[in-house]
């Protein structure tokens, strides 16, 4: 396979913002999605911040999400633009996927841990769905954001019991 390979598990699983060869339903071992990255640039504000998924380790964990394939010629050029929207709290690394088919490959990810200012282990599902309910960003609401997850995670088939528990406290039912 050429070119790069990027696992998104967030919002990058529905909007990528950039244009990929393929793309592939895949897992990472060892990680799971929380909601412990406060966002003032894109689901919120300085003020109000919204809330947005990084990822935790946790042994025999499994994060699902969505993995694309970057043409060599387009690579910098789609880093570029990851680094620049991934800004507030997150860093690039490399980490292994498995695809459906138990094929393991390179890719690389963006992961918000503990050590930037951004970062709100803490906070109950309670305090948590509160907060999403409230803000609103230049990307949108906060709201907006964990229903879209809620549909992609569904459309792989996929369930998250930590994006589930927190969209049942924002009231969330059907999903079209």
């Amino acid at each position: 396979m050429s070119g790069i390979w990027v696992f998104g598990y967030g919002s990058i699983m529905w909007n990528p913002g950039f244009s990929y060869k393929t793309k592939k339903t895949c897992f990472i071992l060892g990680w799971e999605r929380r909601f412990w990255q406060a966002s003032s640039d894109h689901r919120g504000t300085e003020s109000l911040p919204g809330r947005v998924v990084t990822l935790s380790q946790k042994k025999y964990s499994r994060c699902w999400g969505v993995a694309y394939n970057i043409d060599q010629r387009c690579e910098n050029k789609v880093l570029e633009s990851l680094d620049l929207r991934e800004k507030n709290g997150y860093e690039r690394i490399a980490i292994i996927a498995t695809s459906l088919l138990g094929r393991s490959f390179d890719c690389l990810t963006y992961v918000a841990g503990p050590n930037n200012p951004y970062y709100s282990e803490e906070a109950s599902l309670e305090r948590v769905a509160r907060q999403i309910n409230r803000a609103r960003g230049p990307s949108g609401t906060n709201a907006e954001y964990i229903t879209s997850m809620i549909r992609e995670l569904r459309r792989l088939g996929v369930y998250d019991q930590h994006v589930e528990s927190i969209f049942k406290r924002l009231g969330g039912g059907a999903i079209d």
